[in-house]
């Protein structure tokens, strides 16, 4: 079955980093692109950034564009994302995502980042 599982969640304080991970498992992680979303407290879940199956062709959401950074290692099936200069208002759960065409969105469980003085 899918599994994605995320880990590298934490408290840091405003301006210091940190690197999410997502192991994938139950499907062919390099055929597919794979994608960040966050949730704030009170707040919908916003797509963060999204990969293509290579890493070359990446996307952002404004408000993270030049901060953060979408990665992947298809020979670990591992998706990334390095989060640089972190403000508050990146605190959310942060899950990672695929579309499985005719299968369906799966999700991981989530990690929670909370950026805090």
């Amino acid at each position: 079955q899918v599994q994605l599982v995320e880990s590298g969640g934490g408290l840091v304080q405003p301006g210091e980093s940190l690197r999410l991970s997502c192991a994938a498992s139950g499907f062919t992680f390099s055929s597919y692109s794979m994608s960040w979303f966050h949730q704030a407290p009170g707040k919908e879940r916003e797509l963060v950034a999204t990969i293509g199956t290579t890493g070359v062709s990446t996307n952002y959401a404004s408000s993270v564009q030049g901060r953060f950074t979408i990665s992947r290692d298809n020979a670990k099936n591992t998706l990334y994302l390095q989060m640089n200069s972190l403000k508050p208002e990146d605190t959310a759960v942060y899950t990672c995502s695929v579309f499985l065409a005719i299968r369906g969105r799966y999700w991981g469980q989530g990690t929670q980042v909370t950026v805090s003085s």
